[in-house]
């Protein structure tokens, strides 16, 4: 297998796609402050980095509106969708609306000023302590430094569409 390494990659990004399309994932939307501009994205590429000290990864575009408030910020919220959320999670997957359209109702700000879901199953604020750029996305990895939980199961998305676990 070490050869491997020397090959040129043979798998195209619409097929990278649409395997990794395959791999069940909870819903996200990533949220951010930078001054007085905010703005968000939904994702899937988040993961848990470790427990002591608490930290997450997230994987963002660089092209999203958001990578920029996020980059200068050093702060992000990782709010945790619920099927009630299917809405929320469809508007910030849409590059095109605005920052107003995307936070339509229910969005708080934290003590941080980072935006987020008022009733999310979950919300991680974090602060920024590793930034890498890979490919087409910035990796962050951020220090969580406070946690709200809620009541719910999660979204997931799997196979182009957003399902639940029942």
């Amino acid at each position: 297998m070490p050869d491997s390494i020397d090959r040129p990659c043979l798998v195209s990004p619409a097929q990278y796609r649409a395997a990794m399309g395959l791999v069940p994932a909870a819903v996200t939307i990533i949220t951010a402050r930078h001054g007085a501009l905010r703005n968000g994205l939904t994702a899937t590429a988040v993961t848990s980095v470790s427990a002591e000290p608490p930290q997450l990864l997230i994987c963002v575009n660089r092209q999203a509106s958001a990578e920029p408030l996020i980059d200068g910020a050093g702060r992000f919220a990782v709010n945790i969708l619920t099927p009630a959320h299917e809405d929320a999670a469809r508007r910030f997957a849409q590059s095109k609306l605005s920052a107003e359209e995307r936070f339509a109702g229910g969005w708080i700000d934290l003590p941080s000023g980072v935006p987020a879901l008022a009733d999310a199953l979950a919300v991680f604020d974090c602060r920024v302590v590793q930034q890498s750029r890979l490919g087409t996305h910035s990796l962050f990895i951020g220090e969580v430094l406070e946690i709200a939980t809620g009541a719910g199961e999660p979204l997931l998305y799997h196979a182009g569409r957003y399902r639940t676990l029942a």
